[in-house]
């Protein structure tokens, strides 16, 4: 079978046999690794990134830290692109969009920020503390975050999304230009 027309029978099947079952939560993501898919070439580049413990229980808490470095200043609208591909018999097969979730394009990214915090509205902590912004736009420069505790809710995920090895991809451009791309590999477990 063509890996194409098995992503949309795994679709397919995944959305028939939705129904109106509980939704899984989340409860624990493991394997955690990342890179900077840009080459360290790309006007933005994350530097690092730590998350920790390895596996992560949800609702639990993480320790997180990361450095970004900038060339250039960010400014409305970055367009973000996330391709979300699941592993499925050592294939890697693309989620398509789904409500907003999967392998989506993302326009206006600074509009996404804005409606998670209103304008007015000051940063959350720790970001305020270490001077780091949460709106458009931001100023080129070095952005650290030292390694800061975060507590996670309680996440309930999509019926799609089930117990897997996952790829996230991330590009952010303005203008038809790449500014960052960073690609994240975790494996998700959920009850």
């Amino acid at each position: 079978m063509q890996p194409a027309a098995l992503a949309l029978a795994l679709a397919a099947l995944q959305l028939c046999t939705a129904g109106s079952a509980p939704r899984p939560r989340l409860r624990q993501v493991r394997g955690f690794s990342w890179e900077d898919c840009g080459g360290g070439k790309d006007p933005i580049v994350l530097q690092s990134l730590s998350i920790a413990p390895d596996p992560i229980h949800i609702p639990g808490n993480v320790k997180v830290s990361a450095s970004v470095t900038s060339s250039t200043p960010m400014t409305s609208p970055l367009k973000g692109v996330v391709t979300l591909e699941k592993k499925v018999a050592e294939i890697w097969i693309q989620i398509p969009c789904i409500d907003q979730m999967g392998s989506c394009t993302y326009d206006n990214l600074c509009s996404i920020l804005d409606d998670i915090i209103p304008p007015g509205q000051p940063c959350p902590e720790p970001l305020v503390t270490y001077g780091i912004p949460c709106h458009c736009p931001f100023k080129a420069g070095s952005y650290s975050l030292p390694t800061s505790d975060f507590a996670l809710p309680d996440i309930e995920l999509p019926s799609w999304l089930t117990n897997g090895d996952y790829r996230i991809r991330g590009v952010v451009s303005y203008g038809g230009k790449e500014l960052s791309c960073v690609q994240l590999e975790l494996s998700v477990h959920s009850d």
